[in-house]
């Protein structure tokens, strides 16, 4: 379903606002919510409210912690009206990583909380068929997940696959995650990785700062664990980076120097930026300074519109935070509809 962008091909997408592409956006259907609160694993009292509650083992995060919940999260309709809003034509929407279960320590939980997201996913994004499209989710760290991610893409003709930044207390590097990496490799498949937890959580429980300083460190480890653990060389994957790639792109030069330096560190023939370099970023940076850097670094061929929907954190003007960039048409195109509709099979009216 999915395709691969030749970088530099300028793909005919019009930029209209009715053509923008949204990689980055989340639901939590109410159908999954109340499977788990079936099971005593989710408090659903309080969702007049805007707020869920998920036990420890379903979301990574502290007992009762509460959740925000957007209505739009489980009402495709006034997704859709949200979306007109802001004049972004699809979202392309994945489960939020505390619906991952990826600190399970139980495989079959963490296997049947996801086959169930992804049930219940695929029915939401089908109310919604010419503009919403799905991201499946699987089961990190656990035999099996290549198998759910083929379920998700055959039987449930999702879009893609979203993944988090570990699971069953393995990293992405894991040879367990060997056989999943060759599978979306192999098909091409567009990869969302969105950061699953934060490193050291002791030091980030005050002022939100596991949103704010965790996520953007974590994306950084992930993806240096697949450069220098060289999943990436021995499966290059269509992997898209949530929040710009956090804190990667600052690191290139520094990752760079410890190859070269670094026995150690020198697990691939070529330095670590070769490879960050062919990965996609989404633009959820909320600077122009550093969204315009992205851009000259690595290549408008690799950004893509992302706003992180529906959550506080996110990008409330996504076109305007493009254009604000002053790009070249081209440019400006790719980034808005042209990545995504060429990574993900896409087509865009005019």
């Amino acid at each position: 379903m999915s395709v691969k962008v030749v970088p530099g091909e300028v793909t005919t997408v019009p930029t209209s606002e009715t053509g923008a592409v949204d990689v980055h956006a989340h639901a939590m259907p109410l159908p999954l919510l109340q499977r788990l609160a079936d099971r005593d694993l989710a408090d659903l009292t309080e969702v007049p409210a805007g707020i869920v509650r998920l036990d420890p083992r379903v979301s990574g995060v502290g007992p009762r912690a509460p959740l925000p919940l957007a209505r739009s999260m489980y009402d495709v309709d006034v997704r859709l009206s949200e979306m007109d809003e802001v004049g972004v034509h699809r979202h392309v929407v994945s489960l939020p990583p505390f619906l991952f279960a990826s600190t399970a320590e139980d495989g079959q939980l963490a296997t049947r909380v996801v086959t169930e997201g992804n049930d219940d996913l695929a029915t939401y994004v089908a109310d919604g068929p010419d503009r919403l499209l799905g991201l499946g989710s699987v089961p990190l760290g656990w035999p099996g997940a290549a198998d759910e991610a083929r379920r998700a893409l055959d039987d449930l003709r999702l879009g893609g696959i979203a993944i988090g930044s570990r699971g069953a207390g393995r990293d992405l590097d894991d040879p367990i995650n060997d056989d999943l990496w060759a599978l979306l490799s192999e098909r091409g498949t567009f990869v969302f990785l969105h950061p699953g937890g934060v490193p050291d959580p002791q030091r980030q429980k005050d002022f939100w700062l596991p949103q704010l300083v965790g996520y953007p460190m974590e994306t950084a480890l992930a993806v240096a664990r697949l450069v220098f653990g060289r999943v990436l060389d021995r499966f290059p994957l269509n992997l898209c980076l949530a929040h710009g790639g956090g804190c990667l792109p600052s690191l290139r030069g520094r990752l760079d120097m410890g190859w070269e330096r670094k026995d150690v560190a020198r697990t691939t023939a070529v330095p670590p930026s070769e490879f960050t370099d062919r990965l996609y970023y989404d633009t959820a940076v909320f600077s122009p300074v550093l969204l315009r850097r992205l851009v000259e670094d690595v290549g408008a061929e690799h950004v893509l519109l992302g706003t992180d929907h529906p959550f506080e954190l996110g990008d409330r003007a996504p076109l305007e935070t493009v254009r604000a960039l002053g790009l070249a048409e081209a440019d400006e195109r790719r980034i808005l509809s042209g990545n995504a509709a060429g990574l993900l099979g896409l087509t865009v009216p005019s």
